[in-house]
């Protein structure tokens, strides 16, 4: 009778805790919205903490180690802000007002070829074509008017982006600060018979995570570095631009490499109406793409965090439609910790009964 008391409550208990997981996910997805300066600063937070911990190594307080590696966050966040966003739409700009003169240069290189294959020589007017792009462009500009009009008149909106803006540098600050408390207090929740194994998975998900998330942006930076590098040699009008975008899509595997030649190829095309600067863009991705294999993922990050793309993939795309922008920001990191629960799960499922 005993017996079978202890196995009713205790699966009164999995059902309690599977209830409150579920509860808790339903609850973060309606206020996914609020949600967001809270979840970026514990993700900031989370980054920061391990630099935290090696200034406290060398005599710091706690509150003056967060106040630098705070200082830190604040300075790349204002360099990028303020120099960076306007060199890159400065380039941007660039492009887009000389996109019909490169046009007119691919017609004339063209031109011979469309006679041979029997084409129209007006196949590509580059007139019509400028006339056509122009026209695009001036309603784009007219909707992006309209649009912003309407943020402006939004007050609500407004006030909102302003509070978040705020909100992220506050709370990163205070969520440094506090970070062990914040562990400690959630180890205190956990009911004693669970801590050791809860504390070993959350441990095996912070190795996973760590060595993803800090990895993957070095792998991210020093690979943005090495094309904007490698491009500027070419003499590409566009190498920090495309640069900096090949380099940061290339958290999702390949993407990266396939979004930098395909841009880059056809901006060296564009600009030099040559192949051989177009071969130049193939060899700065291939060396980039070796020294990541070789040097910069070993490094970085270690072992993969086991996803195949296809799955990071769908992870980021599934993330950006549940959540918005913060779910494309934790696809990957939740990704990591399904897969190391996945693993348990398996672990546990290939030494029980069921399967043997």
């Amino acid at each position: 009778m005993a017996s079978a008391e202890t196995k009713l409550i205790s699966d009164m208990d999995k059902l309690l805790i599977a209830l409150a997981i579920v509860g808790g996910g339903w609850l973060i997805y309606q206020l996914s919205a609020v949600l967001t300066p809270f979840f970026i600063s514990a993700l900031l937070a989370y980054l920061g903490d391990p630099l935290v911990k090696r200034l406290e190594k060398h005599k710091l307080s706690r509150t003056v180690a967060v106040t630098i590696v705070f200082a830190m966050f604040l300075l790349v966040a204002s360099l990028t802000l303020f120099v960076l966003m306007p060199l890159l739409g400065a380039q941007l700009s660039e492009f887009l007002l000389r996109f019909p003169e490169y046009l007119g240069h691919v017609q004339q290189m063209l031109e011979p070829w469309l006679a041979m294959a029997g084409f129209s020589d007006n196949l590509l007017d580059a007139a019509s074509i400028r006339e056509t792009l122009g026209s695009y462009w001036s309603e784009l500009g007219s909707v992006a008017t309209g649009i912003f009009g309407y943020v402006s008149r939004s007050g609500m909106l407004i006030f909102q982006w302003l509070i978040n803006l705020l909100l992220v540098p506050v709370l990163t600050f205070y969520l440094l600060r506090d970070w062990a408390l914040i562990l400690e207090r959630i180890k205190a929740v956990i009911p004693p018979r669970y801590q050791a194994r809860v504390i070993g998975l959350s441990q095996e998900c912070d190795t996973v995570l760590s060595s993803f998330l800090r990895g993957q942006l070095m792998v991210m930076l020093a690979l943005a570095i090495i094309y904007c590098i490698g491009l500027a040699l070419i003499g590409l009008e566009l190498a920090l631009l495309l640069g900096v975008i090949a380099g940061v899509v290339s958290f999702v595997p390949y993407l990266g490499l396939v979004v930098g030649i395909l841009l880059a190829g056809l901006a060296a095309f564009f600009q030099f109406q040559e192949w051989l600067p177009v071969l130049m863009v193939f060899v700065v991705f291939g060396v980039a793409q070796a020294l990541e294999a070789m040097i910069l993922t070993p490094r970085f990050v270690g072992g993969r965090i086991g996803l195949h793309p296809v799955a990071v993939i769908f992870a980021v795309l599934a993330g950006g439609q549940l959540f918005g922008f913060v779910g494309v920001l934790l696809a990957l990191p939740c990704a990591a910790v399904v897969m190391v629960l996945a693993r348990r799960l398996y672990r546990r499922y290939t030494s029980s009964h069921i399967y043997n």
